[in-house]
């Protein structure tokens, strides 16, 4: 044989090996349960002095309080064209929430309660009190101050109905504005929303009404944004040469990583402490991350299902060290993914429809 030929069919055969085991390498190597994105997490400290709800900022209470990070878009990569940032702070009646939205034009025209607010430049608020996915509040409003309050007993992926009807009782809002609104004359600076929900009021969602001392609530906030268009001097969402509106922007607090608010295994983490707290030395739940895990891999199953595939093999992986599954259940003809974690033995079980239990151990 050709000795160069030889050498030359040696190097191919070197060159594929090692490119076959670098593939090999990188097939197998999957992201660990530790190197998950986490939800954002804020602190909300107890007040003693309730604010008054006026949209007006106290700088002797809301100014010692912090702010949250400055919004991102919902899929968590493109800066919003406008900062929004909230606050939040409690007390024995009430969850407080002060937010302060950029707008270089301010505008708004739906006044009826309860009607689709979000087809206004918006900003919302999503409860879910002890994070099972289900049974959630959500609340919009906009800058006219006209709210819509709606109770989900699950996310639209189950093909719920919502309840429209139901009201926050006692519930207070109040719009400031730092500009003029509905006037395409001049550039405005923000606008000002300041809310107070009783714990009373959630209670639907909140069986009991238990205030949450030193505990957590997964909690998201959105901002829904349109572009606009001036005629005859008025405002209105923009059009395309078709006809149809422009699709809106979704700007959000914790991001969810898809353009859907209606996952709410994906809401931010917030801490109502009781002392005052350095935000710094509150953390994330010790099981956060295994349920974010749990979550992702229920999606996989529920996407593959949806394509009438189906799929129900066992999802494995490590977690400090220690081997985690995700397998199927059925409990008394009802269907479960669970997992155990290691660290406490509890079962974490995900329900077909998305609802999340923890059986503690005895």
């Amino acid at each position: 044989m050709d000795i160069k030929r030889q050498i030359k069919t040696s190097s191919i055969f070197a060159f594929s090996l090692l490119a076959m085991l670098q593939f090999s390498c990188q097939k197998k190597t999957k992201p660990s349960i530790e190197s998950l994105e986490m939800p954002l997490l804020y602190v909300a400290q107890y007040t003693s002095k309730p604010p008054k709800i006026d949209g007006i900022i106290d700088s002797t209470l809301w100014g010692k309080t912090a702010w949250s990070d400055t919004f991102i878009d919902i899929e968590g990569v493109i800066k919003p064209k406008y900062d929004t940032r909230m606050k939040m702070i409690w007390d024995e009646q009430n969850l407080y929430i002060l937010a302060q939205l950029e707008e270089s034009h301010i505008w708004g025209n739906l006044k009826q309660r309860d009607t689709v607010i979000f087809y206004n430049n918006d900003f919302e608020v999503f409860l879910d009190p002890n994070g099972d996915t289900h049974q959630y509040i959500e609340l919009e409003i906009n800058t006219l101050n006209t709210v819509w309050d709606l109770f989900l007993e699950k996310p639209y992926r189950n093909s719920v109905k919502v309840d429209n009807q139901w009201n926050i009782e006692g519930l207070q809002t109040a719009v400031a504005i730092e500009g003029t609104i509905n006037d395409p004359s001049d550039i405005d600076k923000h606008w000002i929303v300041e809310i107070a929900l009783p714990w009373k009021g959630l209670k639907r969602g909140n069986p009991d009404a238990q205030i949450p001392r030193n505990t957590f609530w997964r909690i998201n906030f959105s901002r829904v944004n349109w572009e606009h268009s001036i005629l005859n001097n008025r405002y209105e969402r923009k059009k395309d040469e078709q006809g149809k509106f422009l699709k809106e922007f979704n700007w959000v607090w914790s991001p969810q990583y898809v353009i859907n608010m209606h996952e709410p295994e994906r809401w931010g983490y917030v801490f109502f402490a009781e002392d005052s707290t350095d935000q710094q030395a509150i953390v994330h739940p010790e099981n956060a991350q295994l349920i974010q895990w749990m979550y992702a891999q229920y999606r996989n199953k529920l996407s593959r299902a949806k394509q009438n595939k189906v799929d129900d093999s066992i999802v494995a992986t490590f977690w400090n060290e220690k081997k985690v599954t995700f397998k199927k259940q059925t409990i008394q003809d009802t269907v479960y993914w669970a997992t155990t974690n290691p660290k406490t033995g509890e079962v974490y079980q995900i329900r077909y429809d998305g609802k999340l239990r923890i059986q503690k151990q005895n």
